[in-house]
């Protein structure tokens, strides 16, 4: 079996189903059986000598309460009510859904450890100290220096990252939020060119912003000094939540999707892609920025609250 059923005070019918079923010494005998054996209603009134009626009432008594399972078989002279377990271990919580704590993890990905990407120019990727590889040139995204990214920006295509899911072992996963500081990108900055800005969880999309610009004009508050002022300087932090009720960007939601559409355990990771569709409306290119360029002192973060 292995199969665990848990109640809170918020259900209070099944609480009071639960508490009648447990409160008869027979049906507690009842359970002992039906754990280790099938058996059906016949059997179990001539194993606890009880009458065959009597047996039947407890039955369903137990059944309501979700503690058993039956079916009918055909037998000898028409059919016969075949009895087992439906669980093996009960948990119930003096709480309600609301009153439950909250606990709250936090993942921080350098936006240099993607593990899969696609990308056309412009293109390229900068650490706190300079360049890495050459500019416009995709093959760059290969060195190893990478993975010290502080700014990374392709006019098209998509950066996907792995992130580790240990914390499904830990509790009821409520929400999980994914941010990033991230912008359109032109030659050098544009304030007036849109790009349609995707994310998708483990393959599934969470939902597109249209980005008004490439943000310059100003000298993003972390920038290194070397950066130059007519190049890309800032984003806006976007935030795609993924709720037990559906998927929501800054609050506001843009499906239905709820958090198990998403398969998070499917995998020891769960994987997150960032980018450009090729049919997008906008099709204008990304920037991300790391903790070290752009306004907002954060990598990609994915944000996990759970019970």
């Amino acid at each position: 079996m292995g199969k665990r059923k848990e109640l809170d005070l918020d259900d209070g019918e099944k609480l009071v189903r639960l508490g009648k079923a447990l409160s008869s010494d027979v049906r507690i005998q009842m359970l002992r059986l039906l754990t280790r054996q099938e058996l059906n209603v016949n059997e179990i009134s001539e194993i606890l000598s009880i009458p065959q009626s009597s047996a039947a009432a407890n039955v369903k008594v137990l059944e309501e309460a979700g503690l058993l399972r039956s079916k009918l078989q055909t037998a000898t002279r028409g059919q016969m009510k075949v009895c087992k377990a439906a669980v093996d271990e009960v948990s119930v919580c003096l709480r309600t859904a609301r009153d439950q704590p909250e606990r709250t993890e936090y993942i921080s990905m350098p936006i240099g450890h993607f593990v899969d990407y696609q990308v056309k120019p412009t293109c390229g990727i900068v650490t706190e100290k300079g360049r890495v590889g050459e500019e416009d040139e995709p093959r760059c995204f290969f060195e190893p220096e990478r993975v010290k990214a502080q700014l990374i920006w392709l006019g098209a295509g998509y950066l996907e990252y792995r992130f580790p899911n240990q914390f499904l072992e830990k509790g009821k996963l409520r929400e999980m939020e994914i941010s990033a500081e991230v912008c359109s990108e032109g030659h050098d900055y544009n304030m007036e060119y849109p790009s349609d800005i995707t994310l998708w969880v483990n393959g599934k999309e969470a939902g597109t912003w249209t980005c008004p610009s490439d943000f310059g004009g100003r000298r993003g508050i972390l920038n290194p000094d070397w950066w130059p002022d007519k190049n890309t300087q800032y984003g806006v932090l976007k935030k795609w939540q993924i709720r037990t009720d559906g998927t929501y960007l800054d609050d506001g939601k843009v499906s239905g999707e709820p958090l198990r559409s998403y398969e998070l355990g499917r995998d020891p990771y769960i994987t997150v892609r960032i980018g450009v569709k090729q049919d997008a409306v906008h099709p204008g290119g990304l920037n991300l920025f790391g903790e070290g360029f752009g306004d907002y002192k954060q990598n990609i973060v994915m944000k996990v609250s759970y019970e």
